[in-house]
């Protein structure tokens, strides 16, 4: 009898653990979240002000007692998840499972093989906060970026196309400016020249090279305008896949629920129930 009421009790426990850490519709549950979210912002925080030497210098032993407070904490919540699942292996090697334990291997690495580089791994802590789309009901818009990537697949060869023409145009406008210039003013190779035509095509311009001649600086006059040109061109690949794109609504099944449907769909895609 007592073997049972242990056993029934354990279950408690694990449900209401289970209840506060992975699910956000309850009170303490979205409560657990939003502490989590902001002990990994701040765990960020003090790890990315470690790496910087001046304030290192004076606050280095505090930043060090931060860092393991938090590893600490993040250890137990780790353990937490593990004991209150049903099957530990399956979330421990879930997408969430692998990050939670990045997150904290990188500090007790470090006491073997103190290196500094290691803590500098920390930063994963970052992709943790990928749980705000659950916290605050974001999920939602997760069918709007499934509509996005099925465009970008279906554009893929034309995007192909589009780089690879801008691929051979940056070739044949560095070996022009490398024709053109020389090495004398600054295009010492092709492939330099080649980087130069890059940069100028894509409006970034670092400026470490520029054209000094007349006809350098015709051709690389006609090499900006292009670029700027050759800007929408991606974008109109993409809106027009999406103008023509089925999409996927925001309607929810009524008796499982769950969102994202096709426009044209006549039953859930998960339960098939009639919608």
């Amino acid at each position: 009898m007592d073997n049972l009421e242990s056993n029934s009790q354990g279950k408690n426990y694990k449900s209401i653990i289970h209840e506060v850490i992975f699910e956000a519709d309850t009170r303490a549950g979205k409560l657990f979240d939003i502490l989590l979210l902001i002990s990994i912002s701040a765990s960020v925080i003090a790890v990315s002000l470690e790496s910087v030497g001046s304030i290192d210098n004076v606050y280095g032993d505090q930043l060090y007692f931060i860092e393991w407070l938090f590893t600490i904490l993040f250890t137990i919540e780790y353990i937490l998840r593990l004991y209150s699942v049903i099957k530990p292996m399956k979330y421990a090697t879930s997408f969430f499972g692998v990050v939670d334990l990045m997150s904290i291997l990188p500090t007790f690495i470090g006491l073997i093989y103190p290196y500094a580089g290691f803590q500098s791994l920390l930063v994963i802590r970052a992709l943790r906060l990928l749980r705000i789309f659950r916290i605050f009901k974001l999920t939602r818009y997760l069918g709007e970026a499934t509509v996005l990537s099925q465009a970008l697949i279906q554009s893929k060869d034309r995007i192909i196309v589009f780089l690879s023409t801008i691929t051979v145009l940056s070739f044949i406008s560095g070996a022009g400016m490398y024709l053109v210039e020389g090495p004398t003013n600054g295009f010492t190779s092709i492939p330099q020249s080649v980087y130069w035509a890059i940069t100028t095509l894509t409006s970034t311009g670092y400026g470490d090279t520029v054209p000094q001649t007349p006809f350098g600086k015709i051709l690389a006059i006609f090499i900006m305008v292009m670029g700027y040109s050759l800007i929408i061109v991606p974008t109109g690949i993409i809106t027009n896949q999406l103008v023509n794109s089925s999409g996927i609504t925001t309607q929810a099944c009524p008796y499982c629920s769950k969102e994202g449907h096709d426009v044209n769909a006549k039953h859930c895609k998960f339960c098939g129930s009639k919608i």
